[in-house]
């Protein structure tokens, strides 16, 4: 199984990000946004969602991907033990 190692940029959509990873909603609702779900932010980028919520958008996006780095090093830990099982 191969894990991929996935970063996002300002331009990334709210959408996209919940397909990416779910468990960065959690950054989005201390922000304020608690309508990840809703229709119109699908198609917000981050730098949108950032600016309406009145945050540096290059702040966010180091948060998430920061996140996002900790799960793929857990993931990648995670198959590693799985393999070591396996043997």
């Amino acid at each position: 199984m191969e894990i991929e190692k996935i970063q996002v940029d300002k331009d990334t959509l709210i959408g996209e990000l919940m397909e990416i990873d779910i468990t960065t909603a959690p950054i989005l609702m201390s922000i304020g946004m608690h309508c990840i779900g809703c229709p119109s932010s699908q198609m917000e980028t981050l730098e949108e969602a950032a600016w309406v919520h009145g945050i540096d958008a290059d702040e966010l996006v180091n948060e998430i991907n920061a996140h996002l780095l900790r799960r793929y090093e857990e993931k990648v830990a995670a198959a590693k033990e799985a393999e070591g099982k396996t043997e």
